[in-house]
């Protein structure tokens, strides 16, 4: 589509910028989906950018289509994302292995206990003496 409120090189400008913008190769600006990055990025004016209503149709089609993040903002949401999955995966480990813990503690306290109890008793009986055998006749 060609805009004739605008002269085709600045259009060419104009959509060469949305191109780098898009793929997340900016080479004048932050990056950002913006129309104010898509100007400063073709090396316009706003006010020559708005008059590219072809330009912008296209431009407000993408955005409404994919969203306005770049590709890098979307690759780092998607690895937040994933790194909240493994942290909750991770507490929910956590959480399993200190029930098992506590589990164990309370085992071993009460082994202890009664190993304590045991060795109590072996030694108030005393020592037990075995008698030889006596041979039968």
């Amino acid at each position: 589509m060609t805009d004739t409120s605008v002269s085709a090189k600045t259009e060419h400008k104009l959509r060469a910028a949305m191109d780098r913008l898009l793929v997340g190769k900016p080479q004048h600006s932050d990056g950002r989906l913006t129309k104010n990055n898509l100007a400063l990025e073709a090396g316009v004016s706003p006010a020559t950018m708005f008059r590219a209503k072809a330009v912008l149709a296209d431009w407000d089609a993408h955005i409404d289509n994919h969203g306005s993040l770049t590709p890098g903002e979307a690759r780092r949401d998607a690895d937040i994302d994933d790194l909240r999955r493994q942290l909750a995966a991770a507490k929910r480990e956590i959480t399993e292995l200190n029930r098992r813990l506590t589990a164990a503690t309370t085992v071993i306290a009460s082994l202890h206990h009664d190993n304590q109890m045991l060795r109590a008793e072996q030694e108030a009986a005393g020592t037990i003496v075995a008698f030889p055998a006596q041979p039968r006749g």
